[in-house]
């Protein structure tokens, strides 16, 4: 039955479509927004507007950007030489809270997830490899520290750019943070102290 009308109706219903918003929480939002200022909503919707068509792939770490390079890789602050692979922008996102890392990133927009169809070439790991050869003419890098959650999905991607990494026979030292990263968890969910010490315990990988 249609309580409200469909003006409202179909605002719930694009609310309801977004991840983790449930139909109350929908309604909720439906009526704060209808209540709001029509300045601050036209503010929002443009916000929306603007972040679809202008955020794209960082060109160097494939991070979430609306430049050709995100601030993080055109900062002359970060170090170059070390990389820290990441499954999504969220964790990185997530390590920059800690400011205990003062490298660089590489987002791989996924993991390795055969029961869900996700293979190696669904994932940034060509773009990974073509880093590590140095393509671009950037600074060598020296150390990558693989910092997947330690899911299933996420330790099997891990030795699987091991093992890509090996096989360009390069001279990288490659990282695994520590375990003080709960089994099962995702990186996004963890708190900044924790994620502080598993980077700074992080082990080498033969």
């Amino acid at each position: 039955m249609d309580y409200y009308g469909s003006s409202i109706g179909r605002l719930i219903e694009s609310l309801q479509s977004l991840p983790g918003v449930g139909l109350k929480s929908a309604q909720r939002l439906a009526f704060h927004i209808i209540g709001m200022p029509k300045e601050q909503v036209k503010s929002i919707a443009d916000s929306l507007i603007d972040a679809r068509e202008n955020v794209h792939f960082c060109s160097r770490c494939q991070t979430l950007t609306d430049g050709d390079l995100c601030p993080i890789c055109s900062s002359s602050r970060r170090d170059q030489s070390t990389i820290m692979v990441v499954e999504n922008s969220r964790d990185l996102a997530a390590y920059e809270r800690t400011g205990g890392y003062e490298g660089v990133y590489h987002v791989l927009q996924g993991v390795i997830s055969p029961m869900t169809g996700v293979g190696p070439n669904d994932i940034r790991l060509k773009e990974l490899m073509q880093r590590l050869q140095n393509a671009d003419g950037s600074i060598p890098v020296q150390e990558v520290i693989i910092a997947t959650s330690p899911t299933v999905e996420g330790e099997s991607t891990a030795m699987y750019i091991v093992k890509l990494i090996r096989m360009l026979d390069l001279p990288v030292k490659i990282t695994r943070i520590a375990s003080g990263v709960p089994v099962g968890g995702d990186i996004e969910n963890i708190d900044e102290v924790t994620l502080e010490r598993a980077l700074k315990g992080r082990t080498e990988l033969k």
